[in-house]
């Protein structure tokens, strides 16, 4: 049973560890995923298939790798190269005639997700961090009033590796990946980054909304701010998928932000509370999370919502 209650002493403590998911929160792709392997697949010779085909055999071979071998092939002794590799492969072998596989198609996929050049961030990223930065190093007030005295920033992901060098690629300073039973991380004290560090799937083992990702996270910020106070740091995480992000964070002992960057809730454009009343046969009776329709409900909006709550939203959302 969640409290309100618990939110607000939460949200109340003096320092803050802001998590993101990367994917479908801080970037997206450029073009639809199909269209971008059809383009790329084309200059290497391939033809006889449409986009809608690309965008089924793709769905298929996704859905077939992660199951022979989950998170990226991590526990097969697999680089995610290669798990991207055979899913490449998959989509376009049906389309072969009696030509080899193309030897430059799967790297040259591979590179171009790994960069800015298959994604594009949403506009209201860039603007959250150079406030961040402000606030971080510079520091320089919120106008508005930033509630919290620390903060440290980091992703936690499903995800392979090259999520750090997408976000370079967009200009955004990158601390060290995070992988379990490490006892130190390789940071510069006097790096100024805009992201602390990174919790990939692939190295911790698990996926969200498994809370060992979670409790990877709080280790990885053990390590950077050694001297942080864990009783009075509020943990949040940010992320644009219910079950992952949202039911993951509370059941981790997180709060949450759900990104609702398609509008299917009402009212998210001012910031609500969702109250899941039934998870898998557990029933709350108090708010969840917060939804809200961009990043600009980071900060003291988020307090205010949880102080004076205008409208709760019910949920019932059967997950496992």
């Amino acid at each position: 049973m969640t409290s309100m209650a618990v939110h607000r002493h939460n949200l109340f403590k003096r320092d803050l560890l802001l998590c993101f998911d990367a994917f479908g929160t801080l970037f997206t792709p450029k073009a639809p995923i199909a269209e971008q392997y059809g383009e790329v697949a084309r200059r290497h010779g391939l033809s006889g298939f449409s986009d809608a085909q690309v965008q089924d055999a793709f769905k298929k071979a996704f859905k077939e790798e992660s199951k022979e071998r989950p998170n990226y092939g991590k526990a097969f002794g697999m680089a995610a190269p290669e798990w991207w590799g055979n899913i490449i492969k998959k989509v376009f072998y049906p389309f072969l005639r009696d030509d080899a596989f193309p030897p430059g198609l799967v790297p040259d996929l591979l590179t171009r997700f790994s960069s800015k050049d298959g994604y594009k961030l949403y506009p209201d990223v860039l603007p959250l961090f150079e406030k961040l930065r402000k606030i971080r190093y510079q520091y320089q007030s919120d106008p508005e009033g930033w509630p919290w005295r620390r903060t440290t920033v980091g992703i936690i992901t499903n995800s392979d590796d090259r999520v750090p060098s997408i976000l370079e690629s967009f200009g955004l300073r990158v601390g060290p990946r995070f992988c379990p039973n490490v006892s130190s991380l390789r940071t510069d004290p006097e790096a100024e980054v805009d992201i602390d560090f990174v919790v990939v799937s692939y190295d911790v083992g698990k996926e969200k909304p498994h809370p060992d990702i979670f409790h990877a996270a709080r280790s990885a910020v053990r390590l950077i701010a050694k001297d942080q106070d864990e009783e009075d740091l509020t943990t949040l995480c940010v992320g644009d998928e219910v079950s992952k992000d949202a039911i993951g964070s509370i059941k981790a002992g997180w709060e949450a932000v759900l990104l609702d960057r398609d509008s299917v809730y009402q009212g998210s454009e001012r910031g609500i509370l969702a109250n899941v009343q039934e998870i898998a046969g557990e029933y709350f009776d108090e708010p969840s999370f917060t939804i809200a329709r961009d990043m600009t409900v980071i900060g003291p909006r988020l307090r205010d919502i949880w102080q004076e709550p205008n409208e709760i939203l019910p949920l019932k959302i059967p997950i496992p």
